[in-house]
C-alpha cells in the first residue's frame, strides 16, 4: 500500500510527464494565420515538415485576420502571420498583432527593400503591377505607368477599382516618385482614358481585352500564370492567350511590385518554431517552390522564377523601398475619390 509521501510522489511524476508531454507536442507545432489559399501554400508545408518534423497548423482567413488575433489577446495560438500585399502588413503591424525579429539568416537573404526596418515583416515573393496588352491593336513593346496618361490612350484604358489595394499600391508609388500633385493631375488623365467605370477583377481586364472593350489594362503578373493553367476554365487560356505583357518603366526606374510577406505574431506560443519556419520560408528552396505555386517573383537572390513566369519576359523591380510607398498610401486613396476615377471617363 502506498504512503502518503508515495502517492504524493506519484501524482507530481504523473503531472510532470503530462507536462512533458503537452511541451513535446507544443515543440512539434507551428500556427500560421494565413490570408493566402491553403492550396498555395500546401506544398511549402508539406516540405518545411518534413524537414523539420514541425507540424504546420494552417488557419485560412479571408477577412479579418488583424481583429481575431487581437481578440485572441495573448492567448492567441496564432505564430505566423502569412499574407499578400504590403498594406495587408502595415495593417499588422499598426495593429498591434506582430513583434518585431531581428534574425541574421532573413537579413542576409531578404533585400532590405522588402522588409521592414524594424523587423516587424518580412516580403517573400513579388508580383508586378503591369500593363496588360492586345497583342493584336497594341504594337508597343515598351511603356511607362507616366504614359498611361497620354491622350492617345483615350477610351482604350481598363482597370478594376479604383479603391482597390493593388491599384492603391501603384498609385502611391506615383505619388513617392512625383509627389501628390503630380498624380493628382496624372489619375485625372487615367480617368479620362478609361473605356468604361472601374469593374471587375484583373482576370475580367484581360477578358475585356479580347472582347475588344479596351486594348490595354492594370493588372498582376501572376494572374496571367493562373489564367494560363486554368484547366476548370479554358476560356480563361483564351484571355490570357489574348494578352501580352508589358512591364513599365523597364528602361528607367523598373516596375512596381508588391509582397508576399511574413510576419512574427506578437504572442507567438511556438515562437522558436515559428521562427524556424520564417528562416525556411526565406530560403532558396522555399523560395522557388512558393514562387512556383503562385506564378510570383522569389525575393532571395539567386532563387529562380518558374518556367511560366519566365515566359512573360525579364522584370525590373522598382527599387524604391516599400515602406516609402506603403506611407503615400492613405493620400493615394483620398486622390482617387478626388478625382472620381470610379466614376469613369467624363465624357
Amino acid at each position: 500500500m502506498f504512503s502518503m509521501r508515495s502517492l504524493r510522489a506519484a501524482l507530481l511524476a504523473t503531472a510532470a510527464i503530462g507536462a512533458s508531454a503537452a511541451a513535446a507536442r507544443a515543440d512539434g507545432e507551428v500556427n500560421i494565420y494565413s490570408y493566402r489559399q491553403p492550396e498555395l501554400i500546401q506544398p511549402l508545408i508539406d516540405q518545411f515538415t518534413k524537414e523539420t518534423g514541425i507540424e504546420a497548423n494552417v488557419l485560412f482567413l479571408d477577412k479579418g485576420l488583424v481583429e481575431r488575433i487581437t481578440a485572441e489577446g495573448a492567448n492567441s495560438p496564432a505564430d505566423v502571420i502569412l499574407t499578400v500585399d504590403i498594406g495587408r502588413l502595415v495593417e499588422a503591424k499598426d495593429g498591434g498583432v506582430t513583434q518585431p525579429l531581428v534574425d541574421e539568416t532573413i537579413n542576409t537573404r531578404i533585400p532590405a527593400q522588402y522588409r521592414d526596418p524594424a523587423g516587424e515583416w518580412f516580403g517573400l515573393t513579388t508580383r508586378g503591377r503591369v500593363v496588360y496588352a492586345s497583342k493584336e491593336r497594341v504594337p508597343e513593346t515598351a511603356i511607362t505607368y507616366e504614359e498611361l496618361a497620354d491622350p492617345k490612350w483615350k477610351g482604350r484604358l481598363c482597370m478594376r477599382d479604383g479603391q482597390h489595394s493593388y491599384n492603391i499600391g501603384l498609385f502611391a508609388s506615383m505619388i513617392a516618385h512625383h509627389g501628390a500633385e503630380y498624380t493628382e493631375k496624372w489619375l485625372t488623365g487615367l480617368k479620362q482614358n478609361l473605356a468604361r467605370k472601374p469593374d471587375g477583377n484583373d482576370r475580367s481586364q484581360a477578358k475585356a481585352i479580347m472582347s475588344g472593350e479596351c486594348d490595354i489594362a492594370l493588372g498582376n503578373t501572376y494572374y496571367v500564370g493562373l489564367m494560363m493553367t486554368n484547366d476548370k476554365d479554358p476560356e480563361e487560356k483564351e484571355w490570357a492567350a489574348a494578352t501580352k505583357i508589358l512591364f513599365p518603366n523597364a528602361a528607367d526606374r523598373g516596375t512596381h511590385v508588391n509582397i508576399s510577406g511574413v510576419a512574427l505574431a506578437k504572442h507567438a506560443p511556438n515562437k522558436d518554431n515559428a521562427i524556424k519556419l520564417m528562416e525556411f520560408l526565406s530560403s532558396k528552396e522555399a523560395q522557388q517552390i512558393y514562387a512556383e505555386q503562385v506564378f510570383e517573383y522569389p525575393v532571395t537572390p539567386g532563387a529562380e522564377p518558374s518556367e511560366i513566369v519566365k515566359s512573360f519576359g525579364p522584370i525590373k523591380p522598382d527599387t524604391l523601398p516599400l515602406t516609402d510607398i506603403a506611407a503615400n498610401r492613405k493620400t493615394a486613396s483620398e486622390l482617387v475619390d478626388k478625382v472620381g476615377l470610379n466614376d469613369g471617363p467624363s465624357n
